[in-house]
């Protein structure tokens, strides 16, 4: 009797129950995923680490995946092999993807072709790896939910992160006024080079005041939150008549006064990658590839570890004293 094939297996990192850091378990024998029809298997380089992998991996997060599952959505890497019915990529195609339908902290990943994209010579793959979840999402919160028009000022809070850096690139691009926050002074020098015109340190204790004398009586036309929870209040404080706070990340609770929207006729509006239509994604490729293309689209990679230490990430991106680029795990 002929013998099946046996199919190969890889390095991924799998989690069995909901928890902290330590339910990550990183495995040698787990076999390697195969493409159904329109999807591809991605020899993984780089995949990035997202706050959000952290939220349902504790399974406090909207969103449950069911068990045992591996994590991760934004890989860079080259095309392994495709399923049926894909034309736009080959073998030995360079690519990032926003999502993973395998997961993405694995040495392959399977992924829907409409959720990859050529990924350009002049970006190495940290950087693809760091492109996905932040452009868009950044994307999607200026744009897309924010309205934002060139001429407006946006502040961009937690800037030095991967979204925040993804939303000082692009809003400085668009013709936008950026001022970001950092919680370290690297943080606010990295912020600076990526496009917002003044940096402010969110640990000084009258950081919001000098933000005020910045932008005049007229205040901030949006905010983009990574920390609702925290500085909702305050945001709502410094906002510009019918200005916004898009909430892209939050951590728990907060009280605000909802009399301080009135005033202002403000918006507190919260943001979803994974809400987004399929032409409203195909809008953010679009203007992701053209960044790369015209050259302001660069994505800052900060503290890289190796798929055995994805327990040691997922701690520095909850607990770290303050982000300086994109967190990624290389393969």
């Amino acid at each position: 009797v002929a013998m099946a094939a046996t199919r190969s297996v890889m390095r991924a990192v799998r989690v069995f129950e909901f928890g902290g850091p330590e339910v990550l378990k990183f495995q040698s024998d787990v076999l390697v995923p195969v493409p159904k029809e329109n999807q591809v298997l991605i020899k993984v380089h780089a995949c990035g680490v997202n706050p959000v992998e952290t939220y349902i991996r504790s399974g406090t997060y909207a969103r449950k995946p069911a068990l045992p599952y591996i994590p991760g959505s934004d890989v860079a890497g080259v095309i392994e092999s495709v399923g049926e019915h894909v034309t736009a990529f080959k073998k030995g195609d360079r690519v990032f993807t926003l999502e993973t339908v395998s997961g993405g902290y694995a040495e392959y990943a399977v992924a829907a072709a409409n959720r990859v994209f050529p990924l350009p010579d002049k970006l190495d793959f940290r950087q693809g790896a760091a492109i996905g979840v932040p452009y868009f999402t950044a994307y999607r919160a200026l744009f897309q939910k924010g309205c934002a028009k060139a001429g407006e000022s946006v502040l961009v809070h937690g800037a030095s992160g991967g979204v925040g850096l993804a939303a000082c690139q692009i809003a400085r691009a668009c013709g936008l006024k950026v001022l970001g926050t950092a919680g370290t002074e690297e943080g606010m020098n990295v912020i600076l080079r990526n496009g917002a015109h003044q940096a402010f340190n969110h640990r000084d204790p009258n950081y919001t005041e000098r933000i005020k004398a910045c932008t005049g009586p007229g205040g901030v036309d949006i905010i983009i939150e990574m920390l609702s929870n925290v500085n909702l209040d305050a945001d709502l404080q410094l906002l510009s008549c019918a200005g916004r706070v898009m909430v892209v990340g939050c951590r728990g609770r907060i009280e605000i006064n909802p009399r301080d929207t009135m005033s202002k006729e403000s918006s507190i509006i919260g943001v979803s990658l994974f809400l987004a239509t399929e032409e409203e994604r195909h809008e953010c490729a679009t203007a992701v590839l053209d960044g790369i293309e015209a050259g302001w689209l660069k994505p800052v990679v900060g503290l890289e570890y190796p798929l055995e230490k994805v327990a040691k990430a997922h701690e520095d991106i909850i607990c770290s004293s303050g982000a300086r680029g994109k967190m990624v795990l290389l393969l």
